[in-house]
């Protein structure tokens, strides 16, 4: 007979509850969970093909191993002995810098990639850390890090109580949002307008959101940055910013007028190609508004100015007195956060404390940018990268001038996959590690919470008991850890997650403020619940949490988050003030604590922890987003720092953009909602239609340049070339073409069967990596300039 079974859907950052179908040990069907305290039924395309994805017959079934040249199947022990004896040896021969390690976006959707990535990073000793946060949202990262003294302080918009959204570069209608967590996006931006709200999307593209909105502003691709500098003067010099309570907090709002000076409507205008009336005009509605959001995403971010543009999307949000207040732009405040302590002086971020071998390329959090990885392959000398670990990654197809660092891999002297399949990177290694299918394996978003528009805690238990011969996902990577370094088959996996739980308490204990300080760590680990090391490890971080049990000493820990300005008293008070919320709250609150108690107090009262957790397995509600100012600031002033010292000397650059003469053509990539990059091209229910890979053309453009619908165009750019149908229409402004990122799975030796059917082309063949944010080291994929010419 048919079971059901709760999981959480690990294929974008909506995080949807999913009720899943499971006959045997396949997964045969999935919907919306309508009793999920946050996604409460909505589904997309992708989620509703899980079952699909989970049983794709192209997943690995075993480990491969390398041997005589070829790739075959070999058993866990044979490919942790492999890593064990290439590894630590190399690492002693050339030193732990000679080590690359690259992770993937699909690692912040799984419990494994968000535990042990840190762990690993530890035990090698290396600083070569790519990420595909510089493909995508480290401008965000660094701006906050600047302003706020932590790259994670990331404000989201208040979607559910905002009366004005400015929103940029974004089409969360295609991608479910993005650093901004919100479960049916759509419904949120219709609610929006239904209330009376107002939506003004600005993009290059008509996308599915901006024909949601109220008015839809159409600049040229890049100049995001000179737009909200021209908004931002307007609010100063028309008197219009009010920045309210912020004003005490912040540093620097007195020099902001002369260090934006320049960026005045008019003198943007031409590089925008919008008005001066337009763009005062929108100054103008988001002062006026009584509560405003402003958000900008990867359109926004992988641009040339890209930390510039993210900067200002929060001075606008701080100036017009809408950061950190309800409706306007919040902070989250996931149950896995650390517990907040006294508001003061933090160690503040600092950016470029190292820099990449060969180019000089300034760290960003810990990160160099992905666009330097295959130089720092290929250069001799002290510090080559001769070993790499790719956790969950594609960089041959993410990254720019892949081509050349689908060369650059095959020179490695040793290479670890942990993936899935064998996929155009994968294909390149010595030993490929596969996780088992999503539905064999426990998940809770550690990363995702912490930029969810409400606050909530899930956890899913895996539905479907682990397959013979497959290995869980984190006792993979617990080995890869005694693998690299040294410890294989003399020490336990589970010891992995032990000395993390004893490192962690030990923090804890040692903390003056901590309401456990003195304690025993012994005693305290001695209570975790859990059955497995990771399942403790969440038990561990929703009891350190801001809404945990701590241990039995939950009043002093609610008093302690109270004194932080992070009480759930706050969020009970905006529960009750707000109709919708209260709603939401009192739903939550029966499934919880009975009728007469909203979710945030029970779990203030109670404490959250993993036992709490799985006793509601639609979730737990932990209320609205509440302000949080200055507990979040961990700026070395212990205030916000308007104009931090990088930004400011980065604008005498963003003001040459005013005088350059923009190219003819460039190019921006796109979104599909049955698309996330280049993970799901291998799963014939979210392939064809309209989710193909043609090169999308203004009518006028085709006309000038003699371009036919259905016919062939060679695109030409930095790196090279590619040859591309073409699809011609005007819903992307002229001047302007779109090729959407993620396809191109034509190489030799990859096993996507699906994907290989309809592979694409890949767009970053078009970059030769040159093209960088100076600051945060993202590689520029939008606002590029190209030239087409057609093909026969």
């Amino acid at each position: 007979m048919p079971r059901t079974a709760l999981r959480i859907c690990p294929l974008c950052e909506a995080t949807c509850g999913l009720t899943l179908t499971i006959e045997g040990t396949a997964v045969t069907g999935a919907r919306g969970d309508r009793e999920d305290v946050f996604s409460r039924g909505f589904i997309c395309p992708k989620g509703a093909a899980f079952g699909a994805l989970d049983s794709d017959p192209d997943r690995l079934h075993a480990p491969l191993v390398r041997r005589d040249g070829r790739l075959q199947e070999a058993t866990w022990e044979e490919a942790f002995d492999a890593i064990a004896a290439a590894v630590p040896a190399l690492v002693r021969e050339y030193g732990p810098q000679a080590v690359g390690v690259v992770l993937g976006n699909p690692n912040v959707h799984t419990m494994a990639g968000a535990l042990y990535p840190p762990l690993l990073l530890k035990a090698l000793g290396t600083r070569n850390l790519f990420t595909a946060s510089t493909l995508d949202q480290m401008p965000k990262h660094v701006s906050s890090g600047l302003l706020f003294g932590d790259p994670f302080a990331i404000p989201v918009p208040d979607l559910d109580r905002t009366d004005f959204l400015l929103l940029l570069g974004a089409n969360p209608v295609e991608s479910n949002g993005s650093l901004c967590t919100a479960p049916d996006f759509p419904g949120r931006l219709k609610a929006l307008r239904a209330r009376g709200g107002t939506l003004v999307v600005v993009d290059p593209r008509r996308t599915r959101t901006a024909r949601l909105a109220d008015r839809h502003l159409a600049p040229r691709p890049g100049s995001d940055a000179l737009l909200l500098a021209a908004l931002a003067h307007t609010l100063i010099e028309e008197k219009l910013a009010a920045p309210g309570a912020l004003e005490e907090l912040t540093e620097g709002i007195g020099e902001l007028a002369a260090a934006l000076g320049s960026f005045t409507p008019e003198a943007v205008a031409p590089a925008c190609d919008l008005t001066a009336a337009e763009i005062r005009v929108l100054a103008r509605e988001l002062a006026a508004a009584p509560t405003a959001a402003v958000y900008a995403r990867i359109g926004s971010c992988t641009v040339e100015y890209g930390t510039l543009a993210s900067w200002l999307v929060d001075v606008l949000n701080i100036l017009t007195g809408n950061l950190d207040r309800p409706g306007g732009a919040l902070f989250p405040l996931s149950a896995t956060a650390p517990a907040p302590r006294p508001a003061g002086p933090g160690k503040g971020f600092a950016l470029g404390r190292w820099a990449s071998r060969v180019s000089g390329h300034p760290e960003a959090k810990g990160e160099l940018p992905t666009a330097a990885l295959a130089e720092e392959i290929e250069t001799p000398g002290d510090g080559q990268i001769r070993v790499l670990l790719a956790i969950a990654a594609n960089p041959v197809l993410s990254a720019p001038d892949g081509d050349r660092l689908d060369r650059a891999l095959a020179g490695l002297d040793f290479m670890v996959s942990v993936d899935p399949y064998l996929n155009e990177t994968s294909r390149h290694a010595h030993v490929v590690l596969p996780p088992p299918p999503p539905s064999q394996s426990a998940h809770f978003d550690f990363a995702f919470n912490g930029f969810a528009v409400r606050n909530q805690a899930r956890f899913s238990p895996a539905a479907v008991p682990l397959e013979e011969g497959r290995m869980d996902e984190c006792e993979i990577h617990a080995r890869l850890i005694l693998a690299v370094s040294g410890l294989h088959g003399t020490a336990d996996p589970a010891g992995v997650d032990e000395l993390a739980i004893q490192s962690a308490l030990a923090r804890e204990t040692a903390a003056p403020h901590s309401p456990l300080h003195g304690q025993d760590p012994a005693h305290l680990a001695g209570l975790l619940t859990g059955g497995s090391g990771p399942e403790r490890r969440l038990d561990l971080m929703l009891r350190l949490g801001p809404y945990g049990d701590r241990f039995g000493a939950a009043d002093t820990a609610a008093a302690d988050t109270a004194a932080a300005d992070t009480a759930a008293a706050d969020t009970a008070a905006a529960d009750t003030a707000d109709t919708a919320d209260a709603d939401t709250a009192a739903a939550a609150g029966r499934a919880v604590a009975g009728p007469a108690a909203g979710p945030g107090a029970d779990t203030a009262a109670h404490g959250l922890s993993l036992e709490r957790l799985l006793a509601y397995p639609h979730g737990i509600d932990l209320g609205p987003l509440g302000p949080r100012l200055p507990g979040v600031l961990k700026t070395r002033s212990g205030r916000i720092e308007l104009l931090p010292d990088p930004i400011a000397a980065e604008l005498p650059r963003l003001r040459t953009a005013l005088a350059e003469r923009p190219a003819a053509l460039v190019l921006v990539g796109r979104r599909h909602l049955r698309s996330n990059n280049s993970w799901l091209h291998n799963v014939p229910a979210l392939t064809g239609g309209s989710n193909q890979c043609t090169l999308q053309v203004h009518p006028q453009d085709a006309d000038r340049l003699g371009l036919t619908d259905g016919g062939r165009a060679r695109i030409t750019a930095d790196g090279g070339s590619l040859e591309v149908p073409v699809e011609i229409t005007d819903t992307l402004r002229t001047g302007v073409v779109s090729l959407p990122h993620g396809w191109g799975h034509d190489r030799a030796g990859a096993r996507l069967s699906v994907a290989a059917a309809t592979p694409g082309a890949n767009v970053n063949r078009l970059l030769d990596g040159t093209r960088l944010d100076p600051l945060s080291g993202t590689a520029v994929l939008n606002g590029f300039p190209v030239a087409l010419t057609p093909l026969p």
